[in-house]
């Protein structure tokens, strides 16, 4: 009998499970796709019954694929998005539809504390930003707002962490996922009610589940799951951890040397350090899954869900010809060649990482352009808008060697040549499609003691498929594509707050 490890992957619209062999060899991969819904501009929901579902469906359907018994899988584990929130009554049904991190309904309570003093006093304690997407500004708009929403929750879950939930009948919130929603104390690794009440939240407290790690056991599938989904009772399921951290240590950060990019709703910059950050100017400081490391990160939701935006509302009415969509738009950014024709975009439709108003445009558009032009300059805004995150850590790190890349951007290697170009450093690509399964299985093999530790895991699992090197001979017009991004920006800036 073989011994395998599954990873679940809770994006905010795709959920993935993945099965893998002790070798980090994929064996098979299922997908459910679940609606994202907007009732109201700004609001990002979900049906949170219905993501449990679509991770059922998966399970059986990876279970299957595979062709391997449920008592064949030794442990598993969850990763999902970060921020937004699931708020769970104490029947286990929604108090309220899950929340995405793009869920802007919080916005002014980050433009409150930036004003009141209210960051820069909890800062020490968050190491992070403030921004709409968090548990904290969505929690303050529920209790001024919708109070009784609330009242009838008993546990207040990150995605991840509910689906866990459900999976073992146990609540638990993993620490790496809480450390990145500024609702603990990320210094003292602790739930602190001094820090809630300092954003007004201190009501919460008693709803919080408790604390654990990434790579511990944190229940076992029940039997009622085990008969829904074919999984053995009994199997143990891991803390697992955010899809930024499952992600890095997928691509095999393990070490300070390495730079990891995540290319998908988010952008995501990151690296880790044995020491911790704490600067206003810096995005999120949080713990990483590596006992004794730190993640250092850069982000806004400002990667290829652009991408996804226009191929979907400008592309609609393209005859593909059976040709799948990427291929087909990776074909035409490629077939157009890299010469400068003036225009440029800004990837700011679900957020900036700008001024907080700032909305997504195209710039310098004439006559002569067409769709494929537009199309190209989406996916050189959106790197952009990475090295513009890059730009930023590099105050606290030298450059690196080189950057490893996750995400969907990754499956495209015109657009990974393209983050080569742009940011003139070599880019490594994982031999792994899913990248956030992967990594909430190294999790369930380190919980299940197959592996000593994060690092051996990665050592054994983590192969780089191919690496794009940069042309130095594009710098220059790279370079100056750039600026002009830069001083787009900087010239448009008085201009939000009029929206």
């Amino acid at each position: 009998m073989g011994k395998y490890l599954i990873g679940l992957d809770n994006g905010g619209t795709m959920i993935k499970a993945a099965i893998y062999d002790l070798k980090g060899r994929e064996i098979a991969i299922s997908s459910t796709k679940t609606a994202m819904f907007q009732p109201e501009p700004g609001f990002t929901e979900r049906d949170v019954e219905e993501m449990w579902q679509a991770n059922v469906s998966a399970i059986k359907g990876v279970l299957k694929k595979a062709g391997i018994k449920g008592s064949e899988v030794i442990g598993l584990a969850a990763t999902g998005h970060g921020n937004g929130m699931y708020l769970i009554q104490a029947d286990g049904k929604q108090a309220y539809n899950g929340m995405i991190s793009t869920d802007v309904r919080g916005k002014e309570y980050v433009i409150q504390w930036m004003k009141d003093g209210t960051f820069e006093k909890i800062l020490p304690k968050t190491m992070q930003s403030v921004w709409a997407g968090q548990p904290t500004t969505l929690l303050r708009w529920f209790l001024d707002y919708k109070p009784e929403v609330i009242e009838n929750t008993k546990w207040i879950f990150m995605c991840k962490d509910y689906i866990r939930f459900r999976l073992t009948g146990e609540a638990f919130g993993e620490i790496a996922d809480m450390s990145g929603s500024s609702i603990m104390n990320v210094r003292d690794v602790k739930y602190d009610i001094d820090l809630l009440k300092d954003m007004g939240l201190e009501s919460i407290y008693d709803k919080l589940p408790p604390l654990r790690y990434s790579g511990e056991v944190c229940g076992k599938i029940t039997k009622e799951v085990a008969e829904l989904t074919g999984l053995a009772e009994g199997t143990p399921v891991a803390g697992g951890c955010m899809d930024i951290h499952a992600s890095a240590m997928a691509v095999g950060i393990t070490d300070e040397e390495k730079m990891c990019v995540v290319a998908g709703t988010w952008s995501i910059n990151e690296y880790i350090s044995k020491k911790p950050v704490v600067d206003k100017d810096l995005f999120m400081t949080s713990i990483y899954p590596i006992p004794g490391y730190w993640m250092i990160m850069e982000g806004s939701p400002t990667s290829a869900s652009n991408l996804e935006w226009f191929l979907t509302e400008i592309l609609r009415d393209v005859d593909l010809k059976n040709q799948d969509v990427y291929d087909y738009s990776n074909n035409c950014v490629d077939c157009l060649g890299d010469q400068d024709c003036g225009i440029v975009f800004l990837p700011f439709l679900y957020a900036s990482n700008v001024n907080i108003n700032a909305k997504a445009c195209f710039i310098g558009l004439n006559s002569y352009h067409n769709r494929d032009n537009m199309l190209r300059a989406v996916y050189e805004g959106i790197v952009f808008s990475h090295k513009y995150h890059i730009q930023k850590l590099l105050k606290y790190r030298k450059a690196p060697k080189s950057i490893r890349i996750a995400g969907g951007v990754a499956r495209s290697k015109v657009w990974v040549q393209m983050f080569a170009d742009i940011l003139q450093v070599p880019i490594e690509v994982t031999d792994c499609s899913e990248l956030g399964a992967l990594g909430a299985a190294i999790c369930a093999g380190v919980a299940t003691g197959e592996y000593k530790s994060f690092k051996a895991a990665s050592d054994v699992m983590v192969d780089i498929a191919f690496t794009a090197t940069p042309n130095p001979e594009k710098f220059a017009m790279y370079d100056k594509k750039y600026n002009r991004y830069l001083k787009i920006i900087n010239a448009l800036d008085g201009i939000w707050d009029e929206y």
